[in-house]
C-alpha cells in the first residue's frame, strides 16, 4: 500500500481521489523534438514522492534525468542527451564518447569498458579481421533499445511502474549481445530498482565487460558533500605519486567547482554485507540530500569513484564495474574475461536509492559503516593490490 502525502493509500482510495492514477505517479512516453536530442523517445517516470527520472529509450534505456522535488540529481553535461545517430564511436582517437556522456547513469559495455584497447579477434573465426578496436567504454550506451513494455503493474495494493526493453550489440563477424533491461519502482518510494541481464545470442564465444557509470551533480555534489563506502582496502588511484595531493582534493570530502581541474579516479576494494550487497552514497548534509547506490558482489567485484570538479563539468562518479581498471587486454592475460557461449548470460541487478532527509543519510551511513569502515585520511595510499577475479571463463 503506498503512502502518499503522507497517508497510507489504498487503491481504492487512490481511485476514489482522481480519474486516473497518473494524477499522483505514473509513466509516459514521450519524444524529445530540439537540438542534439532530437527524435530520442524519452520515459518519464514519477513515484509520487517528488522522485522524477527518465529512460533514454533510445540511448540503451539509460537514466537521463532525475530529481527529487526540484532538486537535481543526475548530471546534465555539456553535451546534452545526444541523439545516437550523431555518435561517432571511433572518433577523435576513441575518445568521441565523451560527445554523449550525460546523465544519472550511462552504461558501459558489453564486450568492452574503460580506455581504448585493441585485442584479438581469433574468437569469431575470420581471418580478414586480426583485432577488435575499442574505444572507450564500449559501444553499447549509444544503442537503441527496442521497447517491450512500460506501465503500471498492482500487486493488492501495491503498484509498480515498470518499463523493459532490449538493446542489442552486433557486427556480422562479430558479437551478438543482448542487453535485456527492465526498470522498476514502486510507487510511494525512492528505491529505482534495476534488473540486466545480458545474454550471447550469438554462436562465436564473446567476451563480456559491464560497468555503469552512475553521475551525480549539484545540488547533491557541492561543497562539504561526503562520499561513504564500505572500503577494505584503496586499489589504485589514476594520480597517485606526486601529483596524488596537488590539487587538495581527496576521496572522502568534495570541494566546490575548480578551474583547470583534473579528473580524478580511484578503484577501492569493497565490503559487502552477508547478504552479498555493496552500498554506497553520496551525501549532502547541509540540505538533507543524498543518493545510495547497491550492488551485488557476485556481480560487481569492482568499483570505481570518478571525480571531476571542473567548473562546467562539476560531476562525482560511482562506477561498479565487472573488471579491475587495469583493462581489457589485462583481464585477458589474468584469466578474469567473462566469456560467453551462445546462450549464456550475466544478470545484474542493482538499487539507485534517494536519501530525502538527514534521517535517510543517517539511516544509509549506519548500513554502510556496518558493513565496513573507510580511511579516515584523505589521501589513502593505494596498495596496487588487484585481487584476483574468480570464477570467469
Amino acid at each position: 500500500m503506498p503512502q502518499l502525502y503522507g497517508k497510507m493509500m489504498s487503491r481504492r482510495a487512490l481511485a476514489e481521489r482522481s480519474g486516473a492514477l497518473s494524477q499522483f505517479a505514473g509513466v509516459r512516453l514521450m519524444e524529445l523534438s530540439d537540438g542534439v536530442e532530437r527524435g530520442i523517445r524519452m520515459l518519464e517516470f514519477r513515484s509520487g514522492t517528488g522522485l522524477r527520472f527518465t529512460l533514454l529509450v533510445d540511448r540503451a534505456m539509460d537514466i537521463a534525468d532525475c530529481d527529487y522535488r526540484g532538486q537535481a540529481i543526475g548530471w546534465h553535461s555539456p553535451a546534452g542527451f545526444r541523439h545516437p545517430g550523431l555518435h561517432e564511436y571511433e572518433g577523435e582517437g576513441g575518445l568521441a564518447w565523451a560527445r554523449s556522456f550525460s546523465g544519472l547513469m550511462v552504461t558501459c559495455g558489453l564486450d568492452h569498458i574503460l580506455f581504448m584497447n585493441d585485442v584479438p579477434a581469433d574468437n569469431y573465426v575470420y581471418s580478414p579481421k586480426k583485432s577488435v578496436s575499442h574505444s572507450l567504454h564500449g559501444r553499447i550506451g549509444t544503442i537503441p533499445a527496442k521497447l517491450t513494455g512500460y506501465g503500471e503493474r498492482w500487486d493488492g495494493d501495491r503498484c509498480f511502474l515498470w518499463a523493459e526493453g532490449i538493446v542489442q550489440q552486433a557486427a556480422v563477424f562479430g558479437e551478438d549481445l543482448h542487453l535485456i533491461r527492465r526498470v522498476e519502482i514502486e510507487v510511494g518510494t525512492n528505491d529505482i530498482r534495476l534488473s540486466d541481464r545480458v545474454v550471447n545470442h550469438g554462436f562465436y564465444r564473446t567476451p563480456h565487460m559491464f560497468c555503469y557509470h552512475i553521475n551525480l551533480s549539484y545540488p547533491v555534489l557541492d561543497e562539504g558533500a561526503r562520499y561513504l563506502a564500505p572500503i577494505r582496502d584503496v586499489v589504485w588511484a589514476a594520480h597517485a605519486g606526486e601529483a596524488y595531493t596537488a590539487q587538495g582534493v581527496g576521496y572522502r570530502t568534495m570541494p566546490p567547482p575548480r578551474l583547470d581541474f583534473h579528473e580524478q579516479v580511484w578503484q577501492h576494494e569493497l565490503a559487502a554485507t552477508d547478504a552479498g550487497e555493496v552500498p554506497v552514497a553520496l551525501v549532502n548534509d547541509r540540505i538533507g540530500l543524498g543518493f545510495e547506490v547497491v550492488t551485488r558482489k557476485d556481480q560487481f567485484p569492482c568499483q570505481f569513484q570518478w571525480q571531476n570538479f571542473q567548473a562546467g563539468h562539476y560531476a562525482f562518479g560511482i562506477e561498479p564495474a565487472t573488471h579491475h581498471v587495469l583493462g581489457n587486454l589485462a583481464a585477458r592475460e589474468r584469466g578474469e574475461m567473462i566469456w560467453l557461449d551462445h546462450g549464456e548470460e550475466r544478470r545484474y541487478d542493482t538499487v539507485l536509492r534517494v536519501l530525502p532527509d538527514a534521517g535517510a543519510i543517517a539511516e544509509a551511513e549506519a548500513r554502510i559503516r556496518a558493513v565496513s569502515d573507510q580511511p579516515r585520511e584523505d589521501y589513502p595510499a593505494p596498495s596496487g593490490n588487484h585481487l584476483p577475479i574468480k570464477g570467469r571463463g
